[in-house]
């Protein structure tokens, strides 16, 4: 890896950093609902939304009825895009002609759990299989609605920290509209209007067919005897683009219009594009440590968080990148000898190796399947860098609300495990760690390995699973299951695409992975924080491990090391680690 390359990856995180502390300030005032700049636009929507849903704001919830609405919000949302995805052919600017993909009742359920969940896993081409209305209205709409409830949540889980004696959380659907009008809105327009200027698409045109230039038509000079053959015409999408592209990356959703993602000029022509997308996604979860440290009125707990994150982030994207710039053994076989740039297979050449490196570790980190370059086609090491990103369990960013509770419970972990070394009851922030409080960090830990790995054994073991691998078999083909599953628990949506997933068995047994991956962990968090909230916070006593210094950090990589390799450390033998091994065969 050169010089240029890691400089660029410190400008990014750089940049990323100088940005957590206004962003994050911001939105613990919008929380807290103290005065913002935009409260004079925003605070009449809300009152008027209030009246209308009849919502009463001072109306607090408990951690039970706060999770009940977030799981009411998610069933409501889903059942929403079911049906508008079932009836889409009867919808506005449906392009019969051109949707050659058929939505079927599974692959219609598949996608409403994907999007209600923030999941975006996509087993259809978007160009081929949505019609405007349905990318506009259905898909969209949800990329708000959900990145929302998920803020929420965690806004909710931060004030189980913060209050002491109490029963409340919040109120879901006023976190809900506060996330919406002051936070993701006013973002999302900003952000459109500056990939529009790239050259993301916003338009409603119809599809555009034209005659690509093609070396069989082109005559060499001189040459009068050459015919040329008719060409095939190439058909050319349009759409409302820029309108989706910038809430599935601030929403941490990633749901393409395209196929392809992120690698289409369309959604991503330009490396200022590519990198003002990236920073959509890294900057919201980013910036909520410092959110969390401001509202527990201790700003070094969450700045120690985001230095751990970091850490490994940047640990991610050199491990990756170095992979990456290697020579690719399969394609020296083939006879092509010249890998300058290293590994350039299934990667854009706008972008090249160290932007669709990047892209593929904030993505996988992210919560968000917005990827630029195809993961398939990376090296066995390269690949298994999005691989564990996903399997630590959004510990590192994360998605909205979901990564800040991801990496405090996985936190829990390490202080419960210290506490028993040392025979001290684990505390956090003043408060304990108590029987009733540790079943809950319990089920949120054996949530993940408990949901992917049974679905990977049942796809390896039966015909339908197996019949999704159309085009690699053996340990790469076991990675490509194990990342759908992985992908999917994460809510993260990213797949390896020689997997064939538009089939009953994976739309099934995928969408069963993204409501765990969503529910399983929310409510948990949500329980623990009700627990932590009646508490009474005390001083911190001189034998608790202080949260806030080096050795707690130390503390938390291990613990998420330890803990992910326990757990998945068999299967990345068996997939990545093996196919490393065979050289790549």
């Amino acid at each position: 890896m050169n010089s240029h390359t890691v400089l660029q990856y410190a400008a990014f995180l750089a940049l990323v950093t100088v940005l957590v502390k206004p962003l994050g300030a911001y939105m613990a005032r919008v929380f807290e609902r103290q005065r913002t700049v935009l409260d004079p636009v925003m605070s009449p929507v809300e009152r008027l939304l209030y009246r209308i849903t009849g919502v009463d704001p001072l109306d607090e919830m408990d951690w039970k009825r706060y999770a009940y609405c977030f799981a009411l919000l998610g069933f409501t949302g889903t059942v929403a895009l079911y049906a508008i995805l079932r009836v889409q052919q009867f919808l506005p600017g449906f392009d019969a002609a051109h949707m050659s993909t058929p939505m079927t009742p599974d692959l219609a359920m598949n996608t409403a759990i994907s999007f209600s969940t923030t999941t975006t896993w996509q087993a259809y081409g978007g160009e081929t299989t949505m019609s405007y209305f349905s990318q506009l209205v259905g898909l969209t709409v949800q990329n708000f609605l959900a990145g929302a409830s998920g803020l929420s949540v965690g806004v909710a889980f931060v004030r189980g920290f913060a209050r002491q004696q109490a029963t409340k959380l919040g109120n879901f659907w006023v976190d809900l509209v506060r996330s919406l009008l002051w936070i993701l809105l006013p973002l999302s327009v900003v952000g459109a209007l500056l990939l529009v200027s790239q050259g993301v698409i916003m338009n409603f045109r119809p599809y555009t067919a034209a005659a690509p230039v093609d070396s069989s038509e082109v005559k060499t000079i001189g040459d009068q005897s050459s015919t040329n053959p008719a060409p095939t015409m190439q058909t050319i999408a349009q759409g409302p683009v820029a309108a989706l592209e910038i809430i599935k990356n601030l929403g941490t959703n990633g749901g393409g219009f395209f196929n392809v993602n992120g690698a289409h000029p369309f959604e991503n022509p330009t490396p200022l594009s590519n990198f003002l997308e990236m920073l959509a996604i890294m900057l919201l979860p980013a910036a909520f440590t410092y959110t969390f440290g401001r509202m527990v009125k201790d700003t070094r707990q969450g700045w120690t968080l985001y230095v751990v994150m970091s850490l490994l982030f940047m640990a991610a994207l050199l491990i990756c990148g170095a992979a990456e710039q290697q020579v690719n053994p399969d394609i020296s076989r083939a006879g092509v000898d010249s890998q300058i740039n290293g590994n350039m297979e299934g990667k854009e050449v706008r972008f090249g190796v160290s932007q669709s490196v990047l892209t593929a570790v904030v993505t996988s980190n992210g919560a968000t399947g917005s990827y630029n370059s195809m993961h398939d086609s990376y090296t066995p090491l390269g690949g298994t860098v999005p691989l564990v990103n996903m399997l630590l369990g959004e510990i590192v960013f994360g998605g909205l609300g979901t990564g800040l509770y991801s990496i405090i419970m996985l936190a829990l972990i390490g202080l419960m495990l210290s506490g028993l070394m040392v025979g001290r009851t684990p505390e956090y922030l003043g408060k304990k760690i108590r029987p009733s409080e540790a079943k809950m960090i319990t089920i949120y830990a054996l949530a993940t390995p408990i949901a992917i790995l049974p679905l990977t054994a049942i796809a390896v073991v039966s015909k339908a699973g197996l019949a999704g691998l159309t085009t690699n078999n053996g340990a790469h083909g076991f990675t490509e299951i194990l990342f759908a599953f992985a992908s999917s628990m994460a809510n993260n949506g990213q797949n390896f695409a020689g997997l064939s997933a538009n089939s009953v068995f994976y739309n099934v047994s995928t969408s069963a992975a993204m409501m765990i991956g969503r529910f399983a962990l929310a409510i948990p968090a949500l329980c623990f924080a009700g627990l932590y909230a009646k508490q009474i916070r005390q001083p911190v006593t001189v034998g608790a491990v202080r949260t806030d210094s080096i050795t707690f950090s130390v503390v938390l990589i291990s613990t998420a090391l330890i803990v992910m390799g326990l757990s998945f450390f068999p299967a990345l033998t068996l997939g990545p680690i093996l196919e490393h091994l065979l050289g790549f065969r």
